[in-house]
């Protein structure tokens, strides 16, 4: 018969339950949601102390996250993979892609899908998918596959890389640094590769050959609607649009263009529309979509110098400068004198539908799509400085001399951690001081490598990892599990552990996830007389398996706009993709560790 679990493990459940809400809702930043865990584990464990603890042992649990070695380490690899993309490390990759896709869209498919899964196995998914992003895009205008039949596919098998290695993935680092804290022997960079390698083995064929056919044809020539773009227009000062009533006006107005009303008292249109419909909509109501002095600014030095201005889109990753801002003070055209024409949202449909002001106004967030025009040396400049995709044509990589340093930097990273030499905070922590004193990372751009979103919650984690197990939560919760799970085969308890943590991080945070999900294993283990470490693994793999939906991960996000995605897209190839991995690893986790 169950118990009833204690009060300070009831407030951590609570508040660990709260914590997701805040994630799925999305009512507040990660930023924020995360700021306030630690808070209130800190408040609540000075106010209310575990049992046998001073008020001040609650300040320590709750903060020392911060200091946390895992984080170091995260930070560290955050830093050695922004030394990667800004020396121009891995543009051979897209060299080569471009290469092969030229030769044959079924092979270079494969390959695309190998070498994501390769480059992901040493450096975090974010910056691999952001390197590919802009590649796929200028294949599918050049003849290849459209962009929306290879995104999910390949930040698939991204996230399959990185679930292979103990630095793929920072959620990775995490399980691994609180099972070490917990008392679990030590695991290598390598250590569980030959079970991700085997799973891979399964997964890619699906992936290649099946998850293409189950995702649509979002180009124009297929004739899906080209990407909207909500734009504030400003009519000249003769344009017809200030005598014009409502009806007249939108009798006017071109086909593919929606008038949602106006904006202030200078007659100001707000409308959304394709780039072909707003273009045409300008010209026929005389008027600009960026203020008339900045257009007249650009004109001019097109007059001037026969640079020509290039109208393309932009595509805002995690990272970006622009994360935060809104299109007034992002400031683009005093700092690259380009203007910003209009900005298509990333579809968010759990967080309900944006009004057409919010659409404008709002800050920038990852996957936004941004319409602009500027010179293509002020474009690339800013694409660089601001870290955005030019969607619209391969963004150009900076070719330094110093892209062999950096590779020679990583491997001098990796190599001692993966033979045992020193462990991976130590070496990774020495990658990036090398990557900055040799100038691959410049000093005043370390604040672009390092994410405080991902400082943050990995800290808020690592917080709430403690709390759930020395507040008796993790036991309370394991002994529930074991109920049910007591009369499965070794094999069910795995799948069924993977599961769990599986549905937590596709519909929270995986680094949650695994916070939450590791003294369960722990105390599962104890209580079903199970290894720990194979049920550990497990917690591992299952929050790694984030495809059936666009919130489970960071990656995720990133590719819903740039192919035009809706929520049903990442279900409908996800979920049988996650099915397949759940059977393959626990299967695989049996037969090594020998739990028949």
């Amino acid at each position: 018969m169950m118990i009833v679990p204690p009060p300070h493990a009831i407030g951590a459940m609570l508040l660990t339950f709260a914590m997701f809400y805040g994630f799925v809702s999305g009512r507040a930043r990660v930023e924020i949601i995360s700021l306030l865990t630690v808070t209130a584990i800190a408040l609540g464990l000075y106010m209310f102390p575990l049992p046998g603890q001073a008020p001040t042992d609650g300040l320590k649990l709750a903060f020392e996250g911060f200091g946390h070695y895992a984080l170091v380490t995260i930070c560290a690899l955050m830093v050695l993979g922004r030394g990667l993309v800004t020396t121009g490390a891995l543009q051979p990759v897209s060299r080569l892609l471009t290469r092969v896709w030229r030769y044959n869209q079924q092979v270079g498919l494969i390959i695309t899908l190998l070498l994501a899964f390769a480059m992901s196995m040493m450096v975090n998914d974010t910056p691999v998918l952001v390197l590919m992003i802009p590649i796929m895009a200028a294949i599918a205008a050049n003849g290849g596959l459209p962009a929306s039949r290879t995104l999910i596919p390949i930040n698939s098998a991204v996230l399959i890389g990185g679930m292979s290695t103990t630095i793929g993935t920072s959620t990775n680092l995490l399980v691994v640094s609180i099972a070490g804290d917990m008392g679990m022997p030590p695991i290598g960079v390598f250590y569980f590769t030959p079970i991700v390698l085997a799973a891979a083995v399964i997964a890619l064929p699906f992936i290649w050959l099946v998850m293409p056919r189950l995702l649509p044809d979002n180009s124009v020539a297929a004739g899906h609607e080209p990407r909207r773009f909500s734009a504030l227009l400003r009519p000249g000062e003769n344009s017809a649009v200030h005598s014009l009533s409502r009806a007249e006006l939108e009798a006017r107005l071109p086909a593919g263009i929606d008038l949602f009303g106006t904006v202030g008292h200078d007659g100001r249109l707000l409308v959304s529309a394709t780039p072909a419909a707003l273009e045409e909509t300008m010209r026929v109501l005389d008027a600009t979509a960026a203020p008339a002095w900045l257009m007249e600014r650009l004109n001019l030095g097109y007059s001037q110098s026969g640079e020509d201005l290039n109208v393309v889109e932009l595509a805002v990753a995690r990272d970006s400068g622009l994360m935060g801002k809104g299109v007034q003070n992002a400031n683009l055209a005093e700092l690259y004198n380009i203007a910003i024409l209009g900005v298509h949202r990333a579809q968010r449909p759990w967080l309900g539908v944006l009004s057409a002001e919010a659409t404008v106004d709002n800050c920038f967030d990852e996957g936004d799509i941004i319409l602009a025009v500027g010179t293509s040396a002020n474009i690339r400049q800013m694409a660089l400085a601001e870290n955005v995709l030019i969607l619209e044509g391969a963004k150009e990589m900076p070719r330094s001399a110093k892209a062999p340093l950096a590779l020679a930097i990583m491997a001098a990273a990796i190599v001692p951690a993966s033979i045992g030499l020193a462990p991976i905070a130590i070496s990774a922590l020495g990658g990036a001081i090398a990557m900055l004193v040799t100038g691959c990372v410049r000093v005043d751009r370390v604040g672009r490598a390092l994410s405080a979103q991902v400082i943050l919650l990995v800290a808020a984690s690592i917080a709430i990892g403690r709390v759930v197990l020395e507040s008796g939560a993790a036991t309370w919760l394991s002994e529930l599990l074991a109920i049910g799970l007591q009369h499965l085969p070794p094999a069910g308890v795995l799948a069924a552990v993977m599961l769990f943590v599986t549905l937590l991080t596709n519909f929270a945070s995986n680094t949650t996830a695994a916070a939450v999900g590791t003294p369960i294993a722990f105390s599962l283990g104890q209580q079903l007389g199970i290894p720990v470490e194979p049920l550990v693994l497990a917690v591992l793999f299952g929050c790694n398996l984030c495809y059936a939906t666009p919130v489970a991960y960071q990656t995720n996000m990133l590719i819903m706009s740039a192919g035009d995605y809706h929520f049903s897209d990442y279900t409908r190839t996800g979920f049988p993709l996650v099915v397949l991995m759940i059977v393959t690893l626990s299967t695989l986790l049996v037969v090594r560790y020998g739990l028949y």
